[in-house]
């Protein structure tokens, strides 16, 4: 799989829960989450690598492993759970949507061996899953395209786009279409038929899979091309242009806190620290200290939005 897509973020929403000082994370040599009352986002699921999984509670605190699955994401509205397996059934991939209400879970079929389809990313209307289609060739993990699965209908449909770069992932737009790295920028495709809507060309590349999208959904981030010294971008969608640069250079971007700040892991010491930035780069709230162990294992984080900016 694809060893830079290894933290995954998906911002959704669901209704504000009761908040707790410190969340201590299972698997993680004692990391501990820390949570506000009033949080715009509230830590959903997490990971190691694709071995260990681990989904919160719809309400409490309590941290659930998921065994069989690589990954899971929350969708918009709280209430259902998209997750991948680690391994094929009946020679295909697939995605595990359950119904967090009733425990109901339906097996979607997505691509057949040895392709996969893997980093969920749910539409913000919360009828969609996005993943990003993968093949080994000649010892490499190549992108091939994307499959859409649609949660109603129970289907999934599955579009090859050529051109891709080997490292190429899938995400949702606000206004729901797909978004891309494209040589030095972004590509914006429709999900149907993968045609090419709109291109923002010498940008940068995506911070995703996680949401790279503002919640206002008016700027999204990217790394900052190579003629900048800052290595945060924040691109004007409105005008498809670098609107403003920040001075930071984070280990990891995970998407945005609020339509003002960010959340990054950040170097401390010997370790890293899940941050809340603001956009000048200035630390506003530490979330987390990760264990140095922790982040070599390749940890990933899944939030839900809890309310509108």
């Amino acid at each position: 799989m694809i060893a830079h897509l290894a933290v995954v973020l998906s911002l959704t929403f669901l209704a504000p829960a009761a908040a707790r000082a410190d969340l201590t994370l299972p698997e993680t040599g004692g990391m501990k989450y820390h949570e506000k009352p009033g949080d715009p986002v509230r830590l959903s699921a997490y990971g190691l690598g694709t071995g260990r999984t681990y989904l919160r509670a719809a309400a409490g605190d309590a941290f659930t492993r998921q065994k069989g699955l690589s990954e899971v994401a929350v969708s918009p509205d709280g209430r259902l759970t998209a997750g991948v397996p680690s391994s094929y059934r009946a020679g295909y991939d697939s995605v595990v949507v359950t119904d967090r209400a009733t425990g109901r879970s339906t097996r979607i079929r997505t691509v057949k061996k040895p392709m996969t389809a893997a980093y969920a990313s749910w539409s913000r209307d919360g009828g969609k899953v996005a993943l990003t289609v993968e093949q080994k060739i000649g010892g490499t993990w190549r992108v091939l395209g994307f499959t859409v699965v649609d949660v109603r209908a129970g289907t999934a449909s599955t579009v090859r786009v050529a051109g891709l770069a080997r490292r190429a992932g899938f995400w949702w737009s606000p206004d729901g279409n797909l978004v891309s790295m494209y040589g030095t920028g972004l590509r914006v495709y429709r999900p149907t038929d993968g045609a090419v809507l709109r291109t923002y060309a010498n940008v940068g590349l995506p911070t995703g899979p996680e949401d790279s999208y503002a919640p206002s959904g008016k700027r999204l981030t990217t790394w900052c091309p190579s003629r900048f010294k800052e290595q945060v971008c924040l691109v004007d969608l409105a005008t498809g242009t670098i609107a403003q640069r920040v001075a930071v250079k984070p280990a990891a971007l995970f998407g945005w806190w609020d339509d003002t700040h960010l959340i990054a892991v950040t170097t401390a010491g010997k370790g890293r620290r899940l941050s809340v930035l603001d956009l000048t780069g200035r630390t506003t709230r530490v979330l987390a200290d990760v264990p140095a162990a922790t982040w070599a294992a390749e940890l990933w984080v899944n939030f839900a939005r809890t309310r509108v900016s």
